[in-house]
């Protein structure tokens, strides 16, 4: 596989060495896993491999470590899948689980190569996913790193005893979509979405 690196974080596929009991921790801070899940399940070592191996054999999940250039360090993951092998589209989720790199604008940079990735590695036609309206710190790096906001799914979510909505993104593949589709999407999003 082609490396996907940036100026400060690059992307390579997850090893069983990686998932250490450090990234463990992750999947147990509240926090973080606020937006993380909508199973509300815990996380645990042993179905997170499983989870990445079963990937990898069917060949429509891949779990890429999110790493800082300058410490080599993991930081994070990025979710690419389930793939749609018919459709070419997939969902893209990434997680900063490493906090000392919260708040740095690292999570944009990642999206961005997994764009790259799924572009070019998966010839993915079309990225897409949906958020926490709440959750406005994804909303605003997916959006920054050249997602668009396409709808919304008015109370999708049920939070804390009341209705939340579920604002859906999506990133198109220049390869299949001419750049007056795109531009078609981009002039509709501030229906769905206020910044």
């Amino acid at each position: 596989m082609k490396a996907y690196h940036g100026d400060r974080v690059y992307l390579k596929e997850v090893t069983e060495a990686d998932i250490t009991e450090d990234v463990m921790k992750w999947f147990k801070d509240e926090e973080l896993m606020k937006y993380y899940t909508n199973s509300k399940q815990a996380i645990t070592r042993e179905k997170l491999l499983n989870s990445i191996e079963e990937g990898k054999v069917k060949g429509n999940l891949f779990t890429f470590g999110i790493y800082s250039a300058e410490e080599d360090l993991l930081i994070g993951t990025i979710k690419l899948g389930p793939i749609h092998q018919v459709h070419k589209t997939s969902d893209l989720v990434i997680l900063i689980g490493d906090r000392n790199f919260l708040g740095k604008g690292l999570s944009v940079d990642a999206i961005k190569l997994g764009n790259q990735l799924a572009f070019e590695e998966f010839d993915i036609r079309k990225l897409y996913g949906g958020m926490y309206e709440s959750n406005i710190p994804s909303i605003k790096a997916y959006t920054r790193a050249g997602w668009l906001v396409e709808g919304r799914l008015k109370g999708f979510y049920w939070v804390e005893n009341r209705n939340e909505d579920r604002i859906l993104v999506g990133c198109f593949n220049p390869k299949y979509f001419s750049q007056n589709e795109i531009d078609e999407v981009a002039s509709s999003q501030d229906r769905f979405y206020k910044w």
